[in-house]
């Protein structure tokens, strides 16, 4: 351990849904250089799946470190550790020797098993006493487990062991079938509660075709998964015998990263699924049967309300209509943000009454199965702008109604608001969030949240700080703060109150018309 004190770097590994990065930090939590290469984030040979070649992803991650290295010139026998965070629920079928069969199925894909007979003994009639046989239903539908054994029997068969794409590239890393506690978010027989995998009694195994020797072995946040390979330091340059620590799952690298580690303060994520998160040390569910995911602090959870493709409507909107400030920005060597800041503050607060409910993707979650997205208010004033601003408008009351859910469950009232994801880039963004919760939104001191949170880990794991409040408390801070503006404040209480909380009550009936008319979503 005293070997490491005079080590400075911390590398953390983020493999999201859009790129792969490598980033290193100081022990201060300063990033002191980035190596980013953007992926082709799935291919869908059939309407509803999303995959993606396993080898893509580790040869872009190989790209992402030999970018770092020429980016920084650092002496890389001075980096002390690596910490992998990813991308959460994409599982890849392997072999004995960690060579991938088919495609990673990622955390996007749709497809449906087919769901045969009940649970049985106990745990069925529990939950046909509880009302929950739609929940679990659900969930063996979805389970790509399920899918891949009904439909490639012959896959399955040959599959040692079905890992998250953090447990492949852990692999890949070390060579070892290992993988944290805190990446443990999917279909899978895993015990959110008691943070291991199900015991043998536990449903779960009943519910999916998996069986525990397919699993890989777990290990906690901040212990040691393994050490970087010769193969895999001539792929990425870390040097070989490099301890990689465990972390977390990327959105719980992101909460930690953003410093929220009390129930009092919810780290928002405008990310490509946008989330409210707490972190508490005791178990609940904020919405019945659905678990509260690991932290990547251990035995801890998160207590989690999320916007499935959240922020995907902004992605779709600048995509569709916003081809003239991408150019400029282009042109002006702006980043696109500043301009599309512009056209959000030419626009006053609540969009001059344009609505937006974000419910793109249907799921278990509340709201129910038929939701769909919708706006409505649309007069002869509005114009592309207001279309923009009422999208994140419309994002920040899902997120408000969701952080009023997590007060109500944990009976603990909200304070303070962090807030991270490539929608905290935008100042406009920003200062809408706070006018619409009624609180300062506070932006972490870096962009890379989920990085920080892997490289804090990191720091623990190696005795480079005694114990996580104390690598927390040394590593994140507070950056920009935008305070809420009274008047509009004022303005988004009533659209909030009066129009928001009412309108998919009012247009539940009609998404069910639209649903038993058009099949449309399934």
């Amino acid at each position: 351990m005293d070997n490491n004190k005079n080590k400075r770097y911390l590398l953390a590994i983020d493999n999201g849904t859009q790129s792969v990065r490598a980033l290193l930090f100081d022990l201060q939590g300063n990033l002191l250089g980035k190596g980013k290469v953007e992926l082709h984030a799935y291919t869908s040979a059939q309407p509803g799946w999303a995959e993606q070649e396993p080898d893509y992803y580790w040869a872009k991650l190989g790209e992402a470190c030999q970018q770092l290295w020429q980016q920084t010139g650092i002496d890389r026998t001075q980096i002390a550790g690596v910490s992998l965070t990813t991308q959460r629920g994409t599982v890849i079928n392997v072999d004995a020797q960690g060579k991938a069969l088919r495609p990673a199925i990622l955390w996007l894909d749709q497809r449906q098993a087919e769901v045969e007979g009940g649970i049985k003994g106990p745990w069925g009639w529990l939950f046909k006493l509880v009302g929950a046989q739609a929940t679990v239903d659900y969930f063996r539908a979805q389970a790509e487990a399920n899918w891949i054994a009904q439909h490639q029997p012959e896959v399955w068969a040959a599959t040692d062991k079905f890992l998250l794409l953090s447990g492949f590239l852990t692999h890949r890393l070390c060579g070892r079938f290992v993988d944290s506690v805190g990446c443990c978010v999917g279909y899978l027989p895993f015990d959110f509660k008691r943070l291991r995998w199900a015991a043998p009694s536990d449903w779960k195994w009943q519910a999916l075709t998996v069986r525990p020797e397919q699993l890989p072995s777990l290990f906690k946040p901040g212990e040691t998964l393994g050490h970087i390979s010769a193969e895999a330091s001539r792929h990425t340059g870390i040097p070989e015998g490099t301890a990689l620590i465990a972390a977390g799952a990327d959105k719980a690298c992101e909460v930690l990263g953003a410093g929220v580690v009390d129930s009092s303060t919810v780290c928002l994520s405008y990310g490509t699924t946008a989330t409210i998160t707490t972190t508490r040390s005791r178990y609940l569910e904020i919405i019945p049967l659905i678990p509260p995911y690991p932290a990547a602090v251990p035995d801890q959870f998160n207590c989690e309300v999320m916007i499935y493709r959240g922020y995907w409507m902004v992605s779709w909107f600048k995509n569709e209509f916003g081809l003239r400030e991408m150019q400029q920005a282009q042109e002006q060597g702006l980043e696109p943000e500043q301009l599309f800041d512009a056209l959000v503050n030419a626009v006053p607060p609540g969009s001059m009454g344009l609505m937006l409910q974000p419910y793109w993707s249907p799921g278990i979650r509340e709201p129910g199965m038929e939701a769909k997205g919708a706006m409505i208010g649309f007069g002869d004033v509005h114009t592309r702008a207001h279309i923009y601003r009422a999208i994140l408008e419309g994002l920040a009351y899902a997120l408000r109604q969701g952080k009023e859910n997590l007060e109500r469950r944990s009976k603990q009232s909200i304070q303070r608001l962090r807030v991270a994801g490539g929608g905290s880039q935008s100042d406009a963004a920003m200062q809408l969030t706070a006018d619409i919760f009624g609180l300062p939104a506070e932006r972490p001191h870096v962009y890379e949240a989920s990085g920080l949170g892997a490289a804090i880990c990191c720091a623990v794991g190696l005795g480079l700080y005694p114990d996580f409040p104390t690598a927390i408390g040394s590593m994140t801070r507070v950056g920009t703060v935008f305070m809420p503006q009274p008047e509009a404040q004022q303005i988004y209480q009533r659209l909030y109150k009066e129009v928001y909380l009412r309108m998919y009550r009012q247009l539940k009936p009609l998404y069910q018309s639209i649903r038993q008319i058009t099949g449309y979503p399934a």
